[in-house]
């Protein structure tokens, strides 16, 4: 099934089709997010080359943001970074690419090879690259530890955001359990008929806010694995797939301690426990929190 372009920018980024209104209300939906780009091969992977062979890239963002209700980014969050045309890059690490509505980008790279990297969190020095002039970096985030991360602009030849929006909600309740609309046994009659469940959980990111201050308003759209239904209690749980988790914000950006990532258990009683793994040193922790839930199924 082919995806929706709701959504066109140029090279410089602005919008030559679509609006990022038809990507927020897609999103809010639950809709499945492709984003389409191209680029050339000596422009982007290899400079030394001498082939202008256009490359095209579409890429799956399994992570959706929606920041009041009016902003969207996403992150790839199962992606290992690649070296076109043959291989991964050394060293294990995962690739968290974030992309805004403006095409506005970023990266995190916690690594995962299990070398020592005990450098000092903070900014680090900003270097541009003569040779690849269509990439500007914006700034840099603990360089020497193992969960570098950076803010930049590729200027691609185009990017079209795609989205797959067949999402149908089933539920929504508030922090506490109380239903605003649809009902627990709707979603439970459709988990048992095998459909795929997807969550938009509310405030999951609030405790990345800075400086103790409240966070942007915001939900966290991630696919469900396994679900469990309790027939007597009418409860609903759901563990989802590995999300990465951003401080809000318009446009979301990776900060020294802004960022991690990790996997929710969600309950239809509000219910939230966040496994969070911390990037710099890879150790867990399970945050409780209660936060309200959408919940959707195709």
């Amino acid at each position: 099934m082919s995806g929706q372009m709701v959504l066109q920018l140029d090279s410089d980024r602005n919008v030559i089709a679509g609006n990022a209104a038809a990507l927020a209300g897609a999103i809010g939906n639950g809709a499945d997010l492709r984003v389409y780009t191209e680029f050339k091969h000596n422009e982007h992977i290899d400079t030394s080359s001498d082939s202008p062979e256009l490359i095209k890239e579409v890429a799956e963002f399994n992570i959706t943001y929606l920041i009041d209700d009016s902003w969207t980014a996403a992150i790839m969050g199962l992606r290992q970074p690649v070296s076109l045309p043959a291989s991964f890059v050394s060293g294990s690490s995962m690739s968290f690419f974030l992309y805004n509505q403006n095409g506005q980008q970023a990266i995190a790279r916690p690594y995962l090879d299990g070398q020592s990297r005990a450098g000092e969190q903070g900014a680090g020095s900003v270097s541009q690259h003569p040779d690849m002039p269509k990439m500007r970096n914006h700034d840099s985030w603990d360089v020497e530890t193992n969960a570098p991360s950076a803010n930049f602009v590729y200027d691609f030849e185009t990017y079209r955001y795609c989205v797959h929006d067949h999402w149908t909600e089933k539920l929504a309740h508030d922090e506490n359990g109380n239903v605003q609309s649809g009902s627990v046994v709707e979603l439970a009659d459709a988990f048992a008929e095998g459909a795929a469940v997807k969550l938009g959980i509310s405030g999951l990111c609030d405790a990345l806010a800075e400086d103790g201050g409240a966070a942007m308003r915001h939900e966290v759209f991630i696919q469900g694995g396994s679900g469990y239904y309790y027939t007597e209690k009418q409860l609903y749980i759901m563990g989802t797939h590995p999300l990465v988790r951003v401080r809000p914000g318009k446009p979301m950006a990776y900060t020294s301690g802004g960022w991690d990532f990790g996997w929710v258990i969600a309950r239809t009683d509000g219910r939230v426990v966040y496994r969070r793994c911390d990037p710099y040193t890879l150790a867990f922790e399970d945050i409780e929190m209660q936060c309200g839930v959408r919940w959707f199924v195709r």
